[in-house]
């Protein structure tokens, strides 16, 4: 039953994530406060090894969600169910939208839908922020209002962010940097 739950929670994920592999983040918030599959720090750490390793976010982190649960097989499922819904629906799009892509009505869906992936994928950026930026936990305990945020992990991401715009730098080598950095501070 889990495997068919998976494959369901990633097909339907694969259906609704407009706008590329970041889209799938809230659909895998959504699943792990369902299914407790995996945590939103797991969701983290799916993001660092999807964005590490080559080949698609979405596909990278439904394969890590699905092994996460149900070992090879799972991580296989998982991965096919997210793509099938793409593939099917690239399928009719290519057949129609030469004919129609000039049609008020589509040009319409394409721009809300432009707008949606934008809303998602920053909805599930200050997510992904909440988790690695704000230890919420740790100022419970003692109340101390530094205590509320990862300091060296905020630094880090600004000197990444900067490094980024200004250096033009391979992603690869700024994630290979933010490991070794991470590695050498224990964080």
């Amino acid at each position: 039953m889990v495997l068919l739950r998976l494959m369901f929670e990633f097909a339907k994920t694969g259906l609704f994530s407009v706008g590329g592999g970041l889209a799938t983040l809230p659909f895998l918030y959504e699943i792990s406060d369902k299914t407790g599959w995996f945590s939103h720090a797991d969701i983290a750490d799916m993001i660092a090894v999807s964005e590490s390793t080559p080949g698609a976010i979405g596909i990278n982190m439904s394969t890590y969600a699905g092994f996460t649960t149900s070992g090879i097989l799972g991580g296989v499922l998982a991965s096919l169910a997210l793509a099938f819904p793409s593939v099917v629906i690239i399928l009719i799009i290519a057949k129609f939208l030469e004919k129609y892509r000039q049609n008020k009505l589509v040009d319409g869906a394409f721009y809300g839908l432009r707008a949606a992936s934008i809303a998602m994928i920053s909805a599930a950026g200050i997510n992904v922020a909440k988790v690695a930026l704000i230890n919420l936990s740790a100022y419970q305990l003692t109340g101390n209002l530094m205590d509320l945020f990862n300091i060296k992990a905020i630094i880090l991401g600004i000197l990444i962010f900067i490094g980024q715009k200004k250096l033009k730098w391979s992603p690869v080598i700024f994630i290979a940097l933010s490991a070794v950095v991470g590695i050498l501070l224990k964080f």
